[in-house]
């Protein structure tokens, strides 16, 4: 199995999370994007601002391994306008996907309504744009059941208010990767976890994210049906290796 063509290879802490520079980040963002080119996995998955110099990077190299950003990282609790804003610079930087964080807070507190509202209106501005649009709906932070409820009910407004031909670039995606669990809870993607969202996200594709280590594991998502693997082990992955990292 070609396991590099799902592959989104990931590094989202910022200079304060990380200890580094600036400058230290984008040369680990670069050395990303690199690995990426000479083994094409299909995206690196960055911090916003650093979408246009790794975009730049990856043009002069005449290379199409997306970039892909988060927007709304990582507790989803910005506002409608925020999130449409970060977007929009993302896009005018040159980013091929936008990963929104859904204010699952917001749902959970069972405003529906704004939790609506934010996903027509921010993919609405992704697919015009001709990206795709996922939203990561956190779901170490919900029950079974509201995995279910939350990605069915996106698949739902997905249908309602997009077409046919959007809804392959419309994903459900499990994870941040930054939420904190309780008692060693895994905080990224599930085998379990995945399985609800597949049986619920209808038409659209999912995206497991955070806590695929092990080749092993990446080829179990796959063969449950995800279409994409968001990981900060993307070398080891396709080198037939396990990893430690926490993404």
């Amino acid at each position: 199995m070609n396991i590099a063509q799902y592959l989104d290879s990931t590094y989202l802490k910022t200079p304060a999370q990380s200890g580094l520079s600036n400058e230290e980040t984008l040369q680990l963002d670069k050395e990303l994007a690199q690995e990426a080119i000479d083994n094409s996995i299909f995206a690196v998955m960055i911090r916003p601002d650093y979408v246009a110099d790794i975009k730049k990077y990856i043009q002069e190299r005449n290379s199409n391994v997306a970039v892909g950003t988060v927007i709304g990282f990582h507790e989803g609790t910005y506002s409608i306008d925020e999130k449409l804003e970060e977007a929009s610079q993302a896009i005018e930087d040159g980013a091929d996907e936008l990963d929104f964080v859904i204010n699952y807070s917001a749902y959970l507190k069972g405003d529906v309504v704004l939790v609506k509202e934010e996903f027509v209106k921010c993919t609405q501005l992704g697919l015009q744009n001709k990206k795709v649009v996922k939203w990561i709906i956190e779901i170490a932070a919900l029950t079974d059941e509201q995995i279910a409820d939350i990605t069915r009910n996106i698949s739902t407004w997905a249908e309602e208010n997009f077409t046919e031909n959007d809804l392959p670039n419309i994903f459900v995606k499990s994870s941040t990767g930054f939420y904190q669990t309780e008692g060693g809870k895994p905080n990224g993607a599930t085998f379990e976890g995945i399985k609800i969202m597949l049986d619920n996200a209808g038409k659209l594709p999912v995206k497991a994210a955070g806590g695929v280590r092990t080749p092993e594991d990446a080829e179990k998502m796959i063969n449950l049906g995800v279409k994409r693997i968001g990981t900060s082990s993307a070398m080891a992955l396709i080198k037939n290796e396990s990893s430690s990292e926490g993404y």
